[in-house]
């Protein structure tokens, strides 16, 4: 009977150890909570303003006479130069697709894309040299 008891002790202690080593934390490991796509505004590096002010004084020459030809000139100009300004910024617009992860260490996480990934809410993950692993 000693002997039973050690053994049942003996089994029961090694059950444990294994159990809690087979759920043992995986920090990098986690669930895709969040998939988004979101537009990043394009900027203005001042080639489209410029370029868009002279186009636009170009044609704004074309219109009136005398004083009213140099008005139209300048309101040319103006208009031209925001014109450019806007489509440069609009040519520079990209669209960004993140992948938003909760970690098991209670962590949040964006990974963001120039492409649509094929992640979704729900799937598991590993984090593996700073990229998403299915895992």
């Amino acid at each position: 009977m000693k002997y039973a008891k050690f053994i049942t002790s003996t089994i029961a202690g090694l059950a444990l150890a294994w159990g809690s080593a087979a759920y043992a934390k995986c920090d990098n490991c986690g669930t895709v909570t969040d998939v988004k796509t979101v537009k990043q505004k394009g900027e203005g590096s001042g080639v489209g303003l410029v370029g868009g002010a002279v186009l636009g004084g170009v044609l704004g020459h074309q219109v009136g006479g005398g004083r009213g030809k140099d008005l139209a000139t300048v309101a040319g100009a103006g208009v031209g130069a925001y014109a450019g300004n806007e489509t440069e910024k609009k040519m520079k617009e990209k669209t960004i697709y993140q992948v938003v992860v909760k970690l098991e260490s209670g962590e949040t996480r964006t990974f963001s894309y120039h492409a649509a990934s094929a992640y979704k809410v729900g799937d598991k993950i590993k984090v593996v040299d700073g990229k998403l692993v299915r895992g």
